[in-house]
């Protein structure tokens, strides 16, 4: 490895850290070992960034916006299971609407869900969709909320830079799914993207998006 290089190029970002640690997330849950998931995943990367001669552009995929890639490897995590299911005429009595934040500090927004004791785990998963976002962007959006920040952000940016390594891509989610290619997000999250501080990444509506992403989640709900 070259001097000065990072020791790995995709690392675990903290807000990743709730589907190892938190039994009530609803999306994928990662019952496994943080730092063997992380090297698995970074070997992967490298294995593929060597086929591809060193270009990163041939590995990883473009996401929704320059400073987020994705990277689809086969699934290795029994517990990683299919979190969606379609909304059917005979399951559609069993949806449940309540108000929830992904973090303590975000506001809680309406959503639906199937109950997991209702329907059962979702099936097995193909694929893990490997989420990044460019250290930059991470850095960003965590000093437009420095309230979120262990000392209230009075450290600032540069603290922030410090606490996150050198890795030039972070990890901030994982999704398992049935396909290699992106799916749409949820209507909420795209708009909530929009509001780089109220927990999103400062990404202005795409309406194409949009309408895409409510086409898709018309027909389907999370299981929780």
């Amino acid at each position: 490895m070259a001097a000065g290089a990072p020791t790995v190029a995709l690392a675990l970002d903290a807000f990743c850290l709730r589907q190892f640690d938190d039994p009530a997330y609803a999306g994928t849950r990662l019952d496994w070992d943080k730092d063997d998931f992380e090297a698995r995943v970074n070997a992967e990367y490298e294995s593929r960034l060597s086929s591809a001669g060193g270009n990163p552009d041939a590995v990883l995929k473009d996401g929704y916006a320059p400073f987020c890639k994705h990277l689809f490897i086969r699934n290795f995590i029994p517990s990683a299971t299919l979190t969606t299911m379609a909304i059917t005429s005979e399951n559609e009595a069993l949806l449940r609407t309540t108000y929830a934040a992904r973090t303590e500090s975000e506001l809680p927004v309406l959503t639906r869900f199937f109950p997991l004791s209702a329907v059962g785990p979702g099936g097995a998963a193909d694929w893990l969709d490997i989420i990044l976002y460019s250290r930059e962007q991470i850095i960003k959006e965590r000093t437009a909320r420095p309230v979120d920040e262990p000392d209230r952000g009075a450290g600032g940016e540069a603290a922030i830079a410090a606490s996150l390594g050198d890795a030039p891509w972070r990890i901030i989610s994982v999704k398992a799914q049935e396909v290699d290619t992106e799916l749409p997000m949820q209507p909420i999250t795209v708009m909530r993207n929009a509001l780089i501080g109220e927990g999103g990444s400062g990404v202005s509506i795409d309406r194409g998006a949009y309408a895409a992403s409510v086409a898709y989640w018309r027909e389907r709900a999370v299981i929780v």
